[in-house]
């Protein structure tokens, strides 16, 4: 083997470095369905018409809802769905971190804020998927909703979210999974 110029040893040592350090596609497609989510969940019409509460915590509950969607989607899809899904869970968990930060919180309390998140989220989580295996009765998921989405917002009334979640589940599950695992979703009007 001929000896490594240095130009051509700078060459192959920066090929080397961008494989290493390049993000992994799973990686890639979680932070993009992030960001989507994020987007699709920042539209103004679930605050105006749907009335959804426009705080914090009902930023929260919206982006939770749509990151609960798509985890439904990538559940039992196989590894390659799972690895996508836990970059999409990384995203989230590190955008909630960033978020805290940007609003003061103090480095020593962060992550007993997070600890906090983290198991409202599960619980979501846990509730979700529970009312989601009674459908078609959609009491469960509208009184769900009522308490977490809604829960600032009296006498709101969580129908029209409700139909929201139904058909954002139903175009989910009609998009190719290969698309999604991509990072590409198509979203549905709120």
């Amino acid at each position: 083997m001929p000896p490594l110029t240095p130009c051509g040893g700078e060459i192959e040592a920066k090929m080397i470095l961008e494989r290493l350090f390049r993000p992994k596609p799973a990686k890639v497609a979680g932070q993009k369905l992030y960001a989507g989510l994020v987007a699709q969940a920042r539209q103004p019409d679930f605050y105006s018409q749907l009335e959804v509460p426009d705080t914090v915590e009902g930023r929260f509950e919206l982006y939770s809802l749509h990151v609960v969607l798509l985890l439904d989607r990538l559940k039992r899809q196989g590894a390659a769905a799972g690895v996508v899904a836990q970059a999409l869970f990384d995203a989230y968990v590190s955008a909630l971190d960033d978020a805290l930060r940007e609003m003061g919180v103090g480095d020593l309390s962060v992550g007993k804020k997070m600890r906090k998140l983290g198991e409202a989220f599960y619980g979501r989580v846990k509730s979700y998927e529970a009312a989601l295996t009674t459908l078609p009765d959609e009491a469960p998921l509208a009184a769900l909703i009522g308490r977490t989405v809604y829960a600032e917002a009296e006498g709101a009334r969580p129908e029209a979210l409700v139909a929201y979640v139904l058909r954002q589940r139903q175009a989910l599950a009609d998009q190719p999974l290969d698309a999604i695992m991509a990072g590409d979703v198509v979203w549905t009007a709120p």
